[in-house]
Protein backbone atom coordinates (compact mmCIF):
# COMPACT_ATOMS: atom_id res chain seq x y z
CA UNK A 1 0.00 0.00 0.00
CA UNK A 2 3.05 1.89 -0.08
CA UNK A 3 1.84 3.76 -3.53
CA UNK A 4 -1.42 4.20 -2.07
CA UNK A 5 0.11 6.27 1.14
CA UNK A 6 1.89 8.48 -1.68
CA UNK A 7 -0.92 9.43 -3.73
CA UNK A 8 -2.82 9.96 -0.56
CA UNK A 9 -0.30 12.71 -0.03
CA UNK A 10 -0.24 14.32 -3.02
CA UNK A 11 -3.68 14.24 -2.95
CA UNK A 12 -4.04 16.07 0.50
CA UNK A 13 -1.31 18.15 -0.66
CA UNK A 14 -3.34 19.05 -4.17
CA UNK A 15 -6.30 19.66 -2.19
CA UNK A 16 -4.44 22.56 0.14
CA UNK A 17 -2.51 24.16 -3.30
CA UNK A 18 -6.60 24.26 -4.71
CA UNK A 19 -7.76 26.02 -1.48
CA UNK A 20 -5.38 28.66 -1.70
CA UNK A 21 -5.82 29.14 -5.58
CA UNK A 22 -9.43 29.17 -4.58
CA UNK A 23 -8.56 32.32 -2.21
CA UNK A 24 -6.35 34.17 -4.57
CA UNK A 25 -9.62 33.95 -7.25
CA UNK A 26 -11.78 35.12 -4.54
CA UNK A 27 -9.61 37.78 -3.66
CA UNK A 28 -9.11 39.26 -6.93
CA UNK A 29 -12.61 38.95 -7.90
CA UNK A 30 -13.58 41.51 -5.14
CA UNK A 31 -10.65 43.96 -5.23
CA UNK A 32 -8.35 43.23 -8.40
CA UNK A 33 -7.05 43.87 -10.59
CA UNK A 34 -8.88 42.29 -13.00
CA UNK A 35 -6.47 41.22 -15.77
CA UNK A 36 -5.32 39.15 -13.29
CA UNK A 37 -7.94 37.07 -12.59
CA UNK A 38 -7.40 34.86 -15.95
CA UNK A 39 -3.88 33.18 -15.14
CA UNK A 40 -5.34 32.13 -11.87
CA UNK A 41 -7.95 30.72 -13.01
CA UNK A 42 -6.34 29.10 -15.16
CA UNK A 43 -3.95 27.91 -12.71
CA UNK A 44 -7.14 26.73 -10.61
CA UNK A 45 -8.02 24.80 -13.31
CA UNK A 46 -4.99 22.92 -14.47
CA UNK A 47 -4.39 21.78 -10.62
CA UNK A 48 -8.25 20.74 -10.68
CA UNK A 49 -7.25 18.46 -13.46
CA UNK A 50 -3.97 17.33 -12.14
CA UNK A 51 -6.08 16.12 -8.33
CA UNK A 52 -8.70 14.75 -10.65
CA UNK A 53 -6.28 12.29 -11.88
CA UNK A 54 -4.52 11.71 -8.93
CA UNK A 55 -8.63 10.73 -7.45
CA UNK A 56 -8.93 8.77 -10.58
CA UNK A 57 -5.74 6.39 -9.14
CA UNK A 58 -6.23 5.95 -6.60
CA UNK A 59 -9.00 3.50 -5.74
CA UNK A 60 -6.86 1.11 -8.36
CA UNK A 61 -3.75 1.10 -5.74
CA UNK A 62 -6.17 -0.88 -3.52
CA UNK A 63 -6.05 -4.09 -5.16
CA UNK A 64 -9.65 -4.51 -5.30
CA UNK A 65 -10.51 -6.53 -9.03
CA UNK A 66 -13.22 -4.08 -10.12
CA UNK A 67 -11.33 -0.89 -9.27
CA UNK A 68 -10.48 -0.04 -12.72
CA UNK A 69 -14.33 -0.70 -13.84
CA UNK A 70 -15.96 0.76 -10.90
CA UNK A 71 -13.81 4.16 -12.19
CA UNK A 72 -14.99 4.48 -15.51
CA UNK A 73 -18.41 3.58 -14.71
CA UNK A 74 -18.39 6.77 -12.63
CA UNK A 75 -16.40 9.02 -15.41
CA UNK A 76 -18.89 7.69 -17.45
CA UNK A 77 -21.51 9.08 -15.44
CA UNK A 78 -20.16 12.33 -14.68
CA UNK A 79 -18.72 13.22 -18.15
CA UNK A 80 -21.54 11.76 -20.53
CA UNK A 81 -19.99 11.58 -24.04
CA UNK A 82 -22.75 10.99 -26.75
CA UNK A 83 -21.20 8.91 -29.79
CA UNK A 84 -23.61 7.27 -32.90
CA UNK A 85 -24.51 7.59 -36.39
CA UNK A 86 -26.15 10.45 -37.80
CA UNK A 87 -29.14 9.36 -40.25
CA UNK A 88 -26.91 10.04 -43.22
CA UNK A 89 -24.85 7.37 -41.92
CA UNK A 90 -21.82 9.85 -40.33
CA UNK A 91 -20.66 8.81 -37.16
CA UNK A 92 -20.83 11.77 -34.15
CA UNK A 93 -19.28 12.44 -30.95
CA UNK A 94 -20.23 15.00 -28.44
CA UNK A 95 -17.99 15.68 -25.90
CA UNK A 96 -19.75 17.92 -23.36
CA UNK A 97 -16.81 20.50 -23.23
CA UNK A 98 -14.08 22.83 -25.10
CA UNK A 99 -11.14 20.77 -25.97
CA UNK A 100 -8.35 22.50 -23.90
CA UNK A 101 -5.90 25.00 -25.73
CA UNK A 102 -1.89 23.47 -26.21
CA UNK A 103 -0.35 25.70 -23.75
CA UNK A 104 -3.54 25.21 -21.14
CA UNK A 105 -5.46 21.88 -19.51
CA UNK A 106 -4.76 18.30 -18.95
CA UNK A 107 -5.07 15.78 -22.08
CA UNK A 108 -4.60 13.21 -19.73
CA UNK A 109 -7.98 14.61 -17.92
CA UNK A 110 -10.24 13.86 -21.30
CA UNK A 111 -8.20 10.99 -22.76
CA UNK A 112 -9.17 9.32 -19.25
CA UNK A 113 -13.19 9.63 -20.10
CA UNK A 114 -12.70 9.20 -24.27
CA UNK A 115 -11.32 6.01 -24.56
CA UNK A 116 -13.49 4.22 -22.78
CA UNK A 117 -16.83 6.29 -23.96
CA UNK A 118 -15.43 4.77 -27.28
CA UNK A 119 -14.38 1.46 -26.41
CA UNK A 120 -18.01 0.64 -24.52
CA UNK A 121 -20.05 1.50 -27.46
CA UNK A 122 -17.73 -0.16 -29.72
CA UNK A 123 -18.04 -3.08 -27.74
CA UNK A 124 -21.82 -3.42 -28.37
CA UNK A 125 -21.36 -3.22 -32.56
CA UNK A 126 -18.56 -4.15 -35.19
CA UNK A 127 -15.89 -1.24 -35.61
CA UNK A 128 -16.70 1.15 -38.75
CA UNK A 129 -14.45 2.06 -41.42
CA UNK A 130 -14.54 4.98 -43.71
CA UNK A 131 -12.15 4.47 -46.35
CA UNK A 132 -11.71 8.07 -47.17
CA UNK A 133 -13.03 10.68 -45.47
CA UNK A 134 -13.15 13.84 -43.30
CA UNK A 135 -12.61 14.28 -39.57
CA UNK A 136 -14.65 17.49 -38.69
CA UNK A 137 -14.62 19.44 -35.27
CA UNK A 138 -16.80 22.07 -34.42
CA UNK A 139 -16.23 23.40 -31.24
CA UNK A 140 -19.99 25.07 -30.13
CA UNK A 141 -19.07 27.82 -27.41
CA UNK A 142 -21.61 29.72 -25.09
CA UNK A 143 -24.06 32.45 -26.66
CA UNK A 144 -22.94 35.06 -24.52
CA UNK A 145 -19.06 34.08 -24.72
CA UNK A 146 -17.56 37.29 -26.40
CA UNK A 147 -16.11 36.25 -30.00
CA UNK A 148 -13.12 37.20 -28.70
CA UNK A 149 -12.76 34.64 -26.30
CA UNK A 150 -13.35 32.18 -29.06
CA UNK A 151 -10.16 29.85 -29.67
CA UNK A 152 -7.48 30.09 -32.80
CA UNK A 153 -8.39 26.50 -34.12
CA UNK A 154 -4.54 25.72 -34.46
CA UNK A 155 -4.21 26.31 -30.45
CA UNK A 156 -6.72 23.47 -29.78
CA UNK A 157 -5.55 20.17 -28.74
CA UNK A 158 -7.04 17.40 -31.06
CA UNK A 159 -4.76 14.77 -31.70
CA UNK A 160 -5.34 12.77 -28.71
CA UNK A 161 -9.62 13.21 -29.55
CA UNK A 162 -8.21 12.37 -33.69
CA UNK A 163 -6.25 9.53 -32.45
CA UNK A 164 -9.26 8.10 -30.46
CA UNK A 165 -11.87 8.37 -33.51
CA UNK A 166 -9.67 6.92 -35.97
CA UNK A 167 -8.85 3.71 -33.57
CA UNK A 168 -12.63 2.81 -33.87
CA UNK A 169 -13.69 4.42 -37.05
CA UNK A 170 -11.04 4.47 -39.97
CA UNK A 171 -7.96 2.00 -41.41
CA UNK A 172 -5.65 4.91 -41.05
CA UNK A 173 -5.68 8.65 -39.95
CA UNK A 174 -2.96 9.60 -42.91
CA UNK A 175 -3.56 12.36 -45.23
CA UNK A 176 -4.22 10.49 -48.08
CA UNK A 177 -7.26 8.86 -45.95
CA UNK A 178 -8.27 11.49 -43.68
CA UNK A 179 -8.67 14.90 -44.04
CA UNK A 180 -9.13 17.71 -41.11
CA UNK A 181 -11.56 20.50 -40.76
CA UNK A 182 -12.65 23.05 -38.14
CA UNK A 183 -15.33 25.43 -37.79
CA UNK A 184 -16.83 27.10 -34.65
CA UNK A 185 -20.53 27.92 -33.95
CA UNK A 186 -22.67 29.93 -31.09
CA UNK A 187 -25.11 27.37 -29.11
CA UNK A 188 -26.02 25.94 -26.05
CA UNK A 189 -24.42 24.06 -23.69
CA UNK A 190 -20.63 24.31 -24.73
CA UNK A 191 -19.17 21.39 -26.27
CA UNK A 192 -17.48 19.76 -28.66
CA UNK A 193 -18.62 17.85 -31.73
CA UNK A 194 -16.34 15.79 -33.95
CA UNK A 195 -17.76 14.08 -37.33
CA UNK A 196 -16.38 11.48 -39.33
CA UNK A 197 -17.37 11.80 -43.12
CA UNK A 198 -17.14 10.20 -46.25
CA UNK A 199 -15.35 12.60 -48.19
CA UNK A 200 -17.93 12.99 -51.16
CA UNK A 201 -20.28 13.57 -48.24
CA UNK A 202 -18.54 16.57 -46.76
CA UNK A 203 -20.38 19.47 -49.15
CA UNK A 204 -23.58 18.23 -48.30
CA UNK A 205 -22.32 18.66 -44.01
CA UNK A 206 -21.13 21.97 -45.03
CA UNK A 207 -24.57 22.66 -46.24
CA UNK A 208 -26.16 21.59 -43.15
CA UNK A 209 -24.02 22.62 -41.08
CA UNK A 210 -26.14 25.98 -40.21
CA UNK A 211 -29.32 23.89 -39.45
CA UNK A 212 -27.82 21.57 -37.28
CA UNK A 213 -30.09 21.93 -34.09
CA UNK A 214 -29.17 23.22 -30.84
CA UNK A 215 -28.31 20.41 -28.61
CA UNK A 216 -27.07 18.70 -32.01
CA UNK A 217 -28.27 16.38 -34.52
CA UNK A 218 -30.50 12.87 -33.43
CA UNK A 219 -28.03 10.08 -33.45
CA UNK A 220 -28.89 6.70 -33.84
CA UNK A 221 -27.33 4.12 -31.91
CA UNK A 222 -26.26 1.71 -35.18
CA UNK A 223 -25.07 3.17 -38.46
CA UNK A 224 -28.14 3.19 -40.99
CA UNK A 225 -27.29 0.05 -43.20
CA UNK A 226 -28.83 1.88 -46.53
CA UNK A 227 -26.08 4.18 -46.01
CA UNK A 228 -22.92 1.50 -45.49
CA UNK A 229 -20.96 1.59 -48.51
CA UNK A 230 -18.40 -1.26 -49.31
CA UNK A 231 -14.55 -0.35 -49.07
Amino acid sequence: MERFDATLDRIERRLKEMLKEVENVRLLRQHGPWTALQAYLLRLEDKSERLTLLTRALPCYTGFRTAADDVEEIIRDVVPVELGFTAEGWFCLRIPMLLPRKEHGSVSYIRGFLYPAMSQFFSKQPLVRYPKCVIIYRHVYARDRPERQYRDHDNIEINFVSDAVALYTMPDDNPTVCRHFYCSAAGDPERTEVYVVPQEDFIQWQLQEPSIPEHGVFLLENRPESTEKAP
